[in-house]
């Protein structure tokens, strides 16, 4: 499948899997174009923007990971926001859903600050990185099933490439659960039966399919602003999550 176009529907599954080291997986990912409904979508939130960013370029494209090549924790979203990841490149910024995140991630000790507002504020972080299992925006925060399995050969290399550190993964909200045990098993892990299923503390261990070591699978409700607004998720609980996982992964936090 070599030499596919970026709007074709195989183009992560010939792509993502040749792509080494990970900036070159997230360089080749920003071109992609597979789900035309996506394209659309991103593109037309880019021309219509949002008053308080109509002075503002938008991203729309693809939003790759964010964090660093050898982190022991991952973090797995749902996918970028139109008004947050969509116009500012960068997972979980310039959205309410990145402040509770960062906020929680910055007292731990894991993120430098506890806000994140654009691409070269100074965000980084320690030991963590930040994904999706799918990288365009979707109508209404909801991928169908089509697109979340096409996009999933970008986070099937993204863990492959992380797996020499990768040691706990913490996945925020039902949908990135889903995407992810697929994605896991795939690659060879070995994962409980019956499937694990999701909930906020939930907890369940994937043993490496070359009998090295095992890692963590910890949920946790999105945080979302309904989610955060409604309380179903508050700020001592996405913490206690994130600190959990910090702790399971072997970083050091103030958790």
């Amino acid at each position: 499948m070599r030499g596919v176009p970026p709007g074709a529907p195989g183009f992560p599954a010939a792509s993502a899997p040749r792509a080494h080291p990970l900036r070159e997986l997230d360089t080749v990912l920003t071109t992609c174009r597979a789900c035309p409904r996506l394209v659309a979508w991103r593109e037309e939130t880019a021309r219509v923007r949002r008053r308080a960013f109509a002075d503002q370029d938008y991203w729309a494209r693809p939003v790759p990971g964010f964090g660093p090549p050898d982190a022991a924790l991952v973090i797995v979203g749902l996918a970028p926001a139109a008004h947050g990841g969509n116009r500012t490149g960068r997972m979980f910024t310039g959205d309410p859903s990145g402040d509770a995140l960062y906020a929680a991630l910055h007292s731990l000790g894991l993120a430098s600050r506890p806000t994140a507002t654009h691409r070269g504020d100074g965000l980084e972080l320690s030991g963590v990185r930040i994904t999706a299992p799918v990288h365009c925006a979707p109508p209404d925060n909801r991928p169908t099933t089509t697109e979340r399995d096409t996009c999933r050969p970008w986070l099937a290399r993204e863990l492959a490439l992380l797996r020499p550190t990768l040691r706990a993964i913490v996945v925020l909200g039902a949908f990135g659960w889903q995407a992810l045990l697929p994605v896991l098993a795939g690659d060879g892990w070995l994962l409980p039966r019956p499937r694990p299923a999701f909930g906020h503390g939930a907890e369940a261990w994937a043993a490496a399919p070359d009998g090295g070591h095992r890692i963590p699978l910890l949920g946790c409700y999105h945080p979302s602003r309904r989610n955060m607004s409604t309380r179903t998720l508050t700020p001592a609980m996405l913490r206690q999550v994130l600190a959990r996982g910090a702790r399971l992964a072997g970083l050091p936090s103030g958790g």
